[in-house]
């Protein structure tokens, strides 16, 4: 029989009577006397009895070899030989103090295709998790909604004719100025500093006459050119 169809037959036996924490190694290199080894416990000597015997009833039924059995006399572990496997059936306390895993474990061999979808530990394991409500990442997301920004007519009318009254009621109407008539003087009081300045102009002594320059002596007059003309006399 074909080592993975023994090793699924072996893992469904041993699940349809509640066997706990079973594991499977591949040997193949370590010895040559057996391809894969599998170890399970059993809370009593009457559940490794039924283990045992569930996995030799199935094995026989598909038609492979079970080459013998030891240790159903005392149930608390129970050797299944199938060949090419061998199914250790222990109860808790006597696993813990051999440890099989060690010695053989060093390849193990992942269950998940294995196991049947049938029994009890199948549907449980292909049930939902439970998640916690408490982790943000476990709540239900709430799917965004697109958001549109462009009112309809209508209210952004609505919200225009709010919004200048508003920005009427906020602003106080400014002092209106007093109309000046036309054709018309006004006077206007002068200011303090003003006044003040016109007052310490008063208080000033006057200022004295300064003398006038004495005119500036005429410019010697240019002699004038005298010119001579030669007449030049003609003979007669």
């Amino acid at each position: 029989m074909d080592i993975k169809k023994l090793q699924t037959l072996v893992v469904d036996a041993l699940e349809d009577v509640k066997g706990q924490e079973i594991t499977l190694f591949d040997t193949t290199h370590l010895t040559s006397l057996f391809d894969r080894i599998a170890v399970v416990s059993g809370t009593s000597n009457r559940q490794t009895k039924a283990l045992a015997a569930s996995v030799r009833d199935k094995v026989k039924a598909a038609g492979g070899d079970v080459i013998g059995m030891e240790g159903e006399d005392t149930g608390e572990w129970v050797l299944v030989d199938l060949g090419d496997m061998i199914v250790h059936i222990m109860q808790p306390a006597i696993r813990q103090y051999y440890r099989l895993e060690e010695i053989w474990g060093e390849k193990p061999v992942k269950l998940g295709a294995a196991k049947r979808k049938s029994t009890a530990e199948g549907l449980e394991a292909d049930e939902p998790k439970v998640k916690s409500k408490h982790l943000a990442a476990n709540q239900a997301q709430v799917d965004a909604k697109p958001v549109n920004e462009r009112k309809p007519a209508a209210k952004r009318a609505t919200a225009a004719s709010k919004t200048a009254a508003t920005g009427s009621a906020a602003r106080k109407p400014a002092a209106k100025k007093a109309a000046v008539p036309t054709g018309k003087t006004v006077k206007v009081a002068p200011s303090k500093s003003e006044t003040a300045a016109v007052e310490a102009t008063k208080a000033k002594p006057p200022k004295r006459a300064t003398k006038a320059a004495a005119p500036a002596a005429p410019a010697e007059a240019a002699p004038v050119k005298k010119v001579i003309r030669r007449i030049k006399k003609t003979d007669e």
